[in-house]
């Protein structure tokens, strides 16, 4: 099964209008939660994979997609014996992963991440690739516990490491660790089963990506359960091969970027065309993909 990045909808919102946008497709939205592994859970609905992790310290969340939608994730988290988040964590600052900060800030949710991440949802951003520009967040959206590197939670007899990777999919990306279950949420630098999205605009490269997923795969083996940010839930095989089509991309494309090719003639000489039916499911063609992704090969 093939689980589209929504940027159809931001590019939507972007043209008509965020309310008319969601009045349109909300309502069809629907919040499933698929176990993991014990405890564990992965939300899927409109946006990025959710985490969720319950047990008798309260629920852990990771990412939260978009506003309208928090009411249906939270019934999600209940149904499999969850509540309200006591605490969330935020794998990078797009608005399809922190939609729904300021509902669960004020509900009492405690919201960590990157200090990079903060700065982005305070000031406000722009993602050039799609025209998309974000106000500053409210105060209650804003995380209240930010780190540089890495943070550990102790929660639910379970230790959580969180994991920054610099400039990778954004410039403040972190990757989760839920290390006696053998579980990982890779937040984006993980699309399964196609093309993603690297926001250049925000410090993001394909390199950096590469050794994203490289940092992952340290922490897994052939029993891992991972979490993609987009996509369905993986194995470490498919971490690998997601990997290996990253590797073979960027070689291809910065030999055409050193040769002095713009990004139309890159696109012309189609150098990624054999990926196509491979990685092409989602909402980029190898041809758009290239054009997305080449100012941010290096």
């Amino acid at each position: 099964m093939r689980i589209k990045f929504p940027v159809a909808l931001w590019v939507a919102a972007s043209l008509i209008g965020p309310m008319n946008a969601w009045a349109q497709q909300e309502d069809s939205v629907k919040i499933e939660a698929t176990q993991v592994r014990g405890d564990i859970y992965m939300l899927t609905g409109q946006g990025g994979n959710i985490g969720l992790f319950n047990g008798k310290d309260g629920s852990f969340m990771i990412d939260d997609q978009f506003a309208p939608l928090t009411e249906k994730i939270i019934a999600a988290a209940k149904s499999v014996g969850g509540a309200v988040p006591q605490y969330l964590i935020n794998t990078h600052f797009h608005g399809d992963h922190t939609g729904g900060n300021e509902n669960l800030g004020k509900a009492g949710t405690l919201i960590l991440s990157h200090h990079g991440v903060r700065e982005r949802l305070q000031n406000g951003s722009f993602i050039g690739a799609f025209g998309m520009k974000s106000a500053p967040a409210s105060q209650q959206a804003l995380p209240t516990i930010t780190y540089s590197d890495e943070m550990h939670l102790h929660i639910n007899d379970e230790t959580v490491r969180i994991v920054h990777v610099p400039r990778a999919h954004t410039d403040g990306d972190s990757f989760v660790i839920f290390e006696n279950a053998n579980v990982v949420h890779a937040g984006d630098l993980f699309f399964n089963g196609f093309f993603p999205f690297i926001d250049g605009s925000h410090g993001g490269s394909v390199r950096g990506v590469i050794a994203g997923v490289d940092r992952i795969l340290r922490y897994t083996d052939k029993h891992s359960k991972i979490i993609p940010g987009h996509g369905p839930l993986a194995a470490q095989a498919d971490l690998q091969a997601y990997r290996d089509m990253l590797a073979q991309a960027y070689e291809r494309l910065l030999k055409l970027k050193n040769q002095g090719n713009t990004a139309a003639q890159a696109v012309q000489l189609q150098p990624l065309q054999y990926l196509e039916a491979g990685w092409g499911g989602g909402i980029f063609t190898a041809d758009k993909w290239i054009e997305v992704v080449y100012p941010a090969v290096f």
